[in-house]
């Protein structure tokens, strides 16, 4: 009942998570209302802003209402723009927002809360392409004398004007302030990157400088498939190196915990021939907040081979002012990542980050650190299903279907030996498959929408396993008239689950939380399939009679009597039944010794490197 508690909140929160994910282009930019700069990363743009900021009214009185006008010029090559945030300004301090907004159309603008006053700015509601926004201003009871408006422009994520300068409206009878026009739009100046001569290197690793390596004790210089990232002191900074092969970005965080979510984050992305090296914030499980401050130093990278490479040097101890930066000589889980980029605006990682195992002090001595891309819940989780629906359901199987006439004279418990030995395994695939299943919610904190179909199958696995020993629990009298209807029942819906739980499985080996290196795990987790499904064809052939074991060897044996005989009229096959059931049973025990000897070995390579990964 808890994990699904947990799930219905997850469900409703769900939507929220997406608002916050997409936040820039659906037009949720509270954050940028005090000095109207989108999280991008990017300097606005210099060039004269291709716009046109018009209202109906030069004058007004308290509570009138104006009508502003976002248009494009005649010049420029865009003809569009995407996002804007439009604001109204007391023209003697423009640090005050003033007065409120109403919308003309809807489907392309929104109310925006700011500076705690309602509906005082307004933005874009998605990235579709505009030509013109009209907005009604409304002036307050307590208007200043004179109202700038100021907006901020966004024809792409890179490509953006801040806070262009707006007509200016005065209350009757007031001379409106002399109005200061500029090309272009505020920014930050940056510090340009050189280029790297060569590749970095693993050597000093642990020695010279920290490192964390994907995979272990990898050379970037090297290996071009090779994660890479080392760090150390110099002075009153701290020197980084990241490295790995991706198609728009490589990055690493400094984290708390091993939870994505109010990290310190650092990101190299390729923009074309050249690469960006940004400081990030990562609030949740959101989109990384690019810093509009220039913190980072010596910064370098290189292009080669599909891998990015990027250097800098950050001080340990930074201003007050930048609060969302880590002092470097605290303890700190790191995360490595990479993704896809497309206009310098980064994706979700490919793949589960690579998170060291162990907390490290940054300006510690130097360490060669180890990591893993899998959580320890999801490879339990694996490894408990893998446990369950490959090995301890198939000798169940194996055990009702082909085992029920050996073992007459013997009981465990008051019960026949196959009924008690299938009944234990099957207990116990329930309670692996039930541990397992309840792994990832307590990992995920409820439903993961990543993870496909994969997900939903389990749940249909978790169900079909319950139902079985419920309905064994009702079944009726070995002798009931009807009890072929139970057999039925309970054979055809432990061959679904089974099939479902394979299907299910195969999926899970290539989630990013369990990535098992591919194709040969998916070579070896085949191979455990088939290997289940030859033992039960050598053993289904055998029942049937098409493989008489006991009464070849029975047959060499009369044969060898009859030529020593001197009375060779007189000989006869004579059926020994007891000799023949021992034959066959000992050679059922000899096919499951060796299915179980396979099963257990390709079944712990799996379980190996799920430990591994």
């Amino acid at each position: 009942m808890e994990v699904l508690k947990k799930m219905r909140i997850v469900l409703l929160l769900l939507p929220l998570c997406l608002e916050t994910v997409i936040c820039y282009s659906n037009g949720k930019v509270e954050v940028a209302c005090r000095d109207m700069t989108p999280q991008h990363g990017y300097d606005p743009s210099p060039k004269d802003p291709p716009f046109t900021i018009t209202a109906d009214k030069s004058q007004f009185s308290p509570e009138d209402e104006i009508k502003v006008t976002l248009s494009m010029a005649s010049s420029g090559t865009k003809h569009y723009f995407k996002g804007f945030l439009i604001e109204a300004r007391n023209a003697g301090n423009l640090r005050e927002i003033v007065g409120s907004f109403k919308l003309i159309n809807s489907d392309i603008s929104q109310l925006l809360q700011c500076d705690n006053k309602v509906n005082s700015a307004v933005s874009h509601t998605s990235d579709s392409h505009k030509t013109e926004v009209q907005v009604i201003w409304v002036a307050p009871p307590d208007s200043p004398s004179s109202v700038q408006f100021m907006l901020t422009v966004a024809q792409g994520y890179k490509e953006y004007w801040v806070k262009i300068v707006g007509p200016v409206v005065s209350q009757s009878g007031v001379v409106p302030p002399p109005q200061t026009t500029f090309g272009g739009s505020t920014g930050t100046k940056t510090t340009a990157s050189s280029t790297l001569s060569r590749s970095f290197t693993s050597e000093g690793c642990g020695i010279r400088k920290s490192c964390l390596r994907d995979p272990q004790g990898c050379d970037p210089q090297n290996d071009t498939a090779c994660h890479f990232l080392s760090f150390r002191t110099e002075g009153n900074g701290v020197m980084f190196e990241l490295s790995g092969p991706a198609d728009g970005y490589v990055s690493f965080a400094l984290s708390l915990d091993k939870w994505m979510g109010n990290d310190d984050v650092y990101l190299c992305i390729k923009d074309t021939d050249r690469v960006d090296i940004k400081a990030a914030f990562v609030l949740g499980r959101t989109h990384p907040e690019i810093s509009s401050e220039n913190i980072l130093k010596d910064t370098a990278w290189r292009l080669s081979d599909g891998v990015i490479q990027c250097s800098f040097r950050r001080d340990i101890y930074l201003q007050p002012d930048n609060a969302n930066r880590f002092i470097l000589d605290q303890m700190y889980y790191l995360f490595m990542a990479h993704g896809r980029a497309e206009n310098g605006l980064t994706h979700r990682h490919d793949r589960q980050p690579l998170i060291s195992t162990y907390q490290t002090v940054i300006t510690g001595p130097p360490e060669d650190l180890t990591g893993s891309r899998s959580p320890l819940l999801i490879k339990y989780h694996g490894a408990f299903m893998l446990i369950a629906w490959m090995s301890t359901v198939s000798a169940g199987v194996i055990m009702a279907r082909y085992f029920k006439p050996d073992w007459p004279e013997r009981n465990i418990l008051g019960q026949k030996v196959w009924f008690q030995l299938h009944r234990m395994l099957m207990t116990l695939t329930v309670l692996l498959t039930t541990v397992g299943f309840v792994l990832p919610f307590l990992y995920r904190g409820g439903w993961s929408k990543r993870a496909g179909i994969h997900p939903y199958l389990g749940c249909v696995v978790m169900a079909l396993a319950v139902i079985q020993p419920v309905m064994a629990l009702f079944r009726p009298a070995p002798d009931a008239a009807r009890r072929y209807i139970f057999n039925w029942m309970h054979f055809g819906t432990g061959t679904i689950v089974q099939i479902i739980a394979v299907v299910t499985i195969f999926l899970g080996i290539h989630q990013q939380a369990l990535f098992l290196p591919s194709p040969w795990s998916t070579a070896v987790l085949a191979f455990i399939v088939i290997w289940f499904v030859l033992a039960d064809l050598v053993l289904e052939v055998h029942r049937r009679g098409f493989l008489p074991i006991g009464k070849y060897f029975k047959n060499v044996k009369i044969y060898t009597e009859h030529i020593n005989s001197d009375d060779k009229e007189e000989i006869m096959f004579v059926p020994d039944e007891n000799e023949t059931s021992s034959m066959e049973s000992c050679f059922k025990n000899i096919v499951l010794a060796v299915y179980l000897c396979g099963n257990l070995g390709f079944l712990t390579v799996l379980l190996w490197t799920i430990s591994s990964v």
